[in-house]
């Protein structure tokens, strides 16, 4: 075979996956979902939120499957609409309440806040859980969710992640300065008439809603992953938060094409070639910055 042959054979293998509808539908949605994760993950990252990004992962899939055991049976009209999206409704509402049980949780001070995400999160996933094993409608509605099924992604799972990334998107530019002034110091933020309660909450719907945006992509199982890692890359290559909240989107979108392109050729999870992508690139990024580099990248600026 001359190179010239090999070198067509090589480039109709490389965009052989391009030619599946599936699989540009899949990777349309990984790369708006990488970007969705990765601007979140600016604030959860510097809010000291990782754990709780993990566990409203676990606890979205618990308020999925209460939505769907639900025996609602109404069709037409705008009730019909309500309850074919109950899943969707129910988990989001569900993943507020968690949120703000949470927050006023750890506002009593008697337990720490890692504390009462493990005991409430766990508790909903365990009973996501339960109502899996018991009920075939809620199995076969949110199998899927636990550890992804993007390859199966239509026209509405696309929808919902472009509505949900807009979404989180124009809220963070509606509330940039309070965000950055709660992410930088909630008590000055607080006197200062930053109505944090309600920030608070705004947040955790968001966080909320990109959990279920996500869940067919990576599984509710590596969510916590993406809504830590692109910023943690980041945060290893500038100590501006404006820097780092661009850079955290093109690395979660970037990475999650990567990963997306790769798992069609090795045959692997989606979901997890993204998140070792994610991971690999932080890997890099630590290594390349060193000792002395994370020194001086040790504060993080505003502006």
């Amino acid at each position: 075979m001359s190179i010239a042959s090999f070198h067509g054979v090589l480039a109709v293998a490389w965009a052989e996956p391009f030619e599946q509808g599936f699989f540009v539908r899949a990777l349309i949605v990984a790369i708006v979902a990488g970007a969705l994760c990765g601007l979140l993950s600016a604030y959860v990252t510097l809010r000291g939120m990782s754990y709780l990004g993990h566990g409203l992962s676990h606890s979205v899939f618990g308020g999925a499957a209460v939505a769907t055991a639900l025996p609602i049976a109404v069709s037409g009209g705008v009730a019909g609409a309500i309850a074919d999206q109950r899943l969707l409704i129910g988990a989001a509402l569900w993943g507020l309440m968690t949120g703000v049980g949470i927050v006023s949780v750890t506002k009593r001070q008697l337990i720490g806040a890692d504390t009462a995400i493990g005991v409430i999160t766990t508790a909903s996933f365990a009973l996501g859980l339960v109502l899996k094993s018991v009920s075939r409608r809620v199995e076969r509605n949110i199998e899927g969710s636990l550890f992804g099924s993007i390859l199966g992604v239509d026209r509405a799972d696309i929808v919902v992640v472009l509505v949900v990334t807009v979404l989180s998107f124009l809220f963070v530019l509606l509330a940039y300065r309070p965000l950055l002034f709660l992410t930088f110091d909630r008590e000055v933020a607080s006197v200062s008439g930053v109505r944090v309660s309600l920030l608070d909450g705004a947040l955790m719907l968001m966080l909320s809603l990109a959990v279920l945006a996500t869940m067919k992509v990576l599984g509710v199982t590596l969510i916590a992953a993406m809504l830590v890692t692109p910023a943690a890359v980041a945060r290893l290559m500038t100590n501006s938060f404006p820097r780092l909240l661009g850079y955290a989107v093109v690395i979660g979108a970037v990475g999650a094409g990567i990963g997306m392109y790769l798992s069609y050729f090795l045959d692997t999870p989606s979901g997890a070639t993204i998140v070792l992508i994610e991971s690999a690139a932080f890997l890099v990024a630590f290594l390349a910055v060193g000792g002395r580099g994370r020194q001086r990248l040790a504060g993080v600026h505003a502006h």
